[in-house]
């Protein structure tokens, strides 16, 4: 159990902050769809389209606001993000039109993505590079365990389905955020890197670094698989109980919890983070292809492959999320951090927003053909992600455009 806790110091302090607002948020997210539609009244649709509305919002915010942490520190930008994301959902507690929750989820997803770039590029600057994929790997760890007791606490206010039930949810998310920002202020303040004149590197002029980043949302497609395109394979094609649903759900919060820490151990930089994801392309594919054949089977078979899939699934996620960290941080400029992270965190939100459009189109439309292009493609991406880090990497060797001051900040 010792392995499960990260070292003393700043990396246990992150990841108690991280945990301190992830059970808010598994609490959120498993009640947040009936909340807005009994509580606030809005009709599904208006609420799809507010959270597509916000989280693209975010995803273009976060650059910026990374750049901000860089320039302003990381510690106070992070601080500043968890209230406003904490303020951001507590806010939803008095919305009751279209127009207040397409504000409070813009608020939300922006102070969101900025937290998380922020958080990037303090842990940066606290933590030794040779020990950050180790630490993420901790944090991940934190965030699934905090899902899962906070998907609990949110399965109680389902059960009660009362509104003050759900009020209740928005608010203990809302003080998690509080919690965070309180834990942060623990940390040592990481000094300000002074303004870069070359922005020859800027993240967005970063042809290479922003092939990778799209690599990666490619890679990050399996998110929305376990959460949307696997429960409706489950319940249209299969003959499996629902229940697996929930189950399968457990398996892999409860395995990332377990073992995301030993799996993150052999990623130590550009060489072995590119093999641990060729690795994850493999097992992707094949985890695709036992979903593939569950459909018209028997449901001791169903259930058999569902479950094997789904060990499969878990494994390739470790080692992607792994590997996509190292090359994340390695590909990142010296002092500018929050900004490479804001844009690599793009991912995460495009994959959330078009994934599902992908997944449903594509295993709804053609079936188990449409598990085996899944799979596919989650090979060539892995594949292709070695090659085209080592291309990045190549232009961080030409001149030594990042001035001394920024070296050592």
């Amino acid at each position: 159990m010792s392995s499960l806790l990260p070292p003393t110091g700043p990396q246990r302090t992150l990841t108690l902050a991280q945990l301190g607002n992830s059970v808010g948020d598994g609490a959120y997210y498993v009640t947040s769809a009936l909340y807005f539609t009994h509580v606030v009244g809005l009709a599904p649709a208006r609420i799809g389209l507010g959270l597509t509305v916000a989280w693209a919002v975010g995803s273009v915010v976060g650059v910026p606001l990374g750049r901000v942490a860089d320039r302003r520190g990381p510690r106070g930008t992070a601080v500043l993000l968890a209230l406003a994301t904490g303020a951001a959902v507590a806010s939803f507690l008095v919305v009751r039109g279209f127009l207040p929750f397409l504000a409070a989820a813009c608020l939300y997803a922006t102070a969101q993505s900025g937290l998380a770039a922020a958080r990037q590029a303090l842990l940066a600057g606290l933590v030794a590079e040779e020990e950050r994929t180790g630490a993420l790997a901790h944090l991940q760890s934190a965030l699934n365990a905090g899902l899962a007791v906070g998907a609990a606490l949110g399965g109680l206010a389902l059960s009660a389905g009362t509104r003050a039930a759900y009020l209740a949810v928005f608010a203990v998310d809302a003080l998690g955020f509080l919690l965070c920002a309180l834990v942060l202020l623990r940390l040592p303040a990481v000094a300000p890197v002074r303004a870069v004149r070359d922005t020859r590197s800027a993240v967005l002029r970063d042809r290479p670094y922003a092939v990778v980043t799209l690599l990666n949302t490619v890679l990050l497609l399996r998110m929305p698989l376990l959460s949307l395109a696997l429960p409706l394979w489950i319940t249209e094609r299969t003959d499996a109980p629902e229940w697996l649903v929930s189950a399968l759900f457990v398996l892999n919060t409860g395995a990332v919890t377990l073992f995301q820490v030993r799996a993150a151990r052999s990623v130590t930089g550009l060489g072995t983070a590119s093999r641990a994801l060729r690795r994850s392309g493999v097992l992707m594919l094949l985890s695709c292809a036992v979903f593939a054949l569950s459909a018209g089977t028997p449901p001791w078979f169903a259930i058999t492959a569902l479950v094997g899939g789904s060990v499969l699934l878990v494994a390739a996620e470790m080692l992607q999320s792994a590997g996509s960290w190292q090359i994340g941080f390695d590909l990142a400029p010296v002092g500018r951090v929050g900004e490479y992270q804001g844009f690599f965190g793009t991912g995460v939100t495009v994959a959330r927003t078009l994934g599902p459009l992908v997944l449903t189109a594509l295993l709804t439309g053609t079936g188990t053909t449409g598990w085996l292009l899944l799979g596919a493609l989650f090979l060539l991406a892995s594949y292709a992600l070695g090659p085209v880090a080592r291309w990045a990497a190549e232009t961080r060797r030409e001149p030594a455009s990042a001035p001394a001051a920024a070296r050592t900040a």
